[in-house]
């Protein structure tokens, strides 16, 4: 009877000794700094030393009536419409290899290779790439099209032009998303439906797209989460000038040039909460309706 006893308690016991590490690590680098940005938003603290004013809700009125700070939002646009060109792409990509084309393996690893360069050397490698009489001014001139453009020197092309690099470089991502859920859909439902005379139009219609709904949801919350937070591309790039500072960009100068961390605290908090905010909006709006397909 003890004996049982004992081997009930160990099977208890067991999950959470697997699970001790992982959320050990989950606390520590994750929800206490979080706890501690919210500390550090309702203070004017400078990053140095232990002096905390508390000042309440201050830096949060300070966002929303400051216009060169929240304005920022809007340069967030210009990636929200890149991230609809990339979904676009990646899902007409995996839907043509998913039924089985020549050259099929090499395609998709020219599509999913510029997820797996670091961010950094893409940053540098487009800044060549953009500048005047660089690569792509040489390429538009074997087509005809003459002059020097300053595509990240003019405010009105800068934010296209890094918006552009985002779709280069994540499209391999959704592209293998979307094909990992397309061929999760049985074989037998293709064949039935070309059985039926269905076209490939139908089949993505009627089938794919039923059928991948859960991850093209996921697809479009981290779009929209990555089109608000973007950071990396532009600061290397450009540094925020020419009006492609995005909101992270003005949170990091807040923090680390103007010695505000307590402002740059309730900028990211208030960034977090819009996040939070999209995601729930999104998931109201379309559900995660899973589909038979068996």
């Amino acid at each position: 009877m003890g004996r049982v006893s004992r081997t009930g308690a160990m099977t208890r016991v067991t999950p959470w000794l697997f699970l001790a590490v992982p959320l050990a690590l989950l606390l520590t680098f994750t929800y206490i700094p979080v706890v501690n940005l919210f500390s550090y938003s309702v203070t004017n603290w400078d990053g140095f030393g232990a002096d905390r004013q508390l000042v309440g809700l201050r830096n949060y009125v300070d966002i929303f009536t400051r216009p060169e700070l929240f304005g920022i939002f809007f340069v967030s646009l210009y990636y929200l419409a890149a991230s609809v060109v990339q979904l676009v792409l990646a899902l007409y990509f995996a839907t043509i290899l998913s039924f089985n084309p020549r050259w099929r393996n090499f395609f998709k690893g020219v599509i999913f290779f510029p997820y797996l360069i670091n961010g950094v050397a893409i940053g540098f490698v487009f800044l060549y790439f953009f500048q005047p009489d660089g690569t792509l001014d040489s390429v538009l001139r074997l087509f005809g099209v003459h002059g020097r453009q300053l595509w990240l020197g003019d405010a009105g092309t800068v934010n296209w032009s890094l918006a552009s690099v985002s779709v280069w470089r994540f499209l391999g991502l959704n592209f293998v998303l979307f094909l990992g859920a397309i061929q999760s859909i049985p074989a037998q439902l293709y064949e039935a439906a070309e059985l039926d005379g269905a076209s490939r139009w139908r089949q993505f219609r009627h089938l794919i797209v039923p059928g991948i709904r859960p991850i093209l949801s996921l697809s479009v919350i981290l779009a929209i989460s990555g089109s608000l937070s973007v950071f990396e591309i532009p600061y290397i790039m450009t540094g925020g000038a020419n009006n492609s500072r995005t909101f992270v960009i003005e949170t990091v100068k807040l923090a680390f040039e103007f010695n505000k961390v307590g402002l740059a605290s309730a900028a990211a908090v208030v960034l977090l909460a819009i996040i939070l905010l999209v995601t729930w909006i999104q998931r109201r709006l379309v559900p995660d309706e899973r589909v038979d397909l068996v």
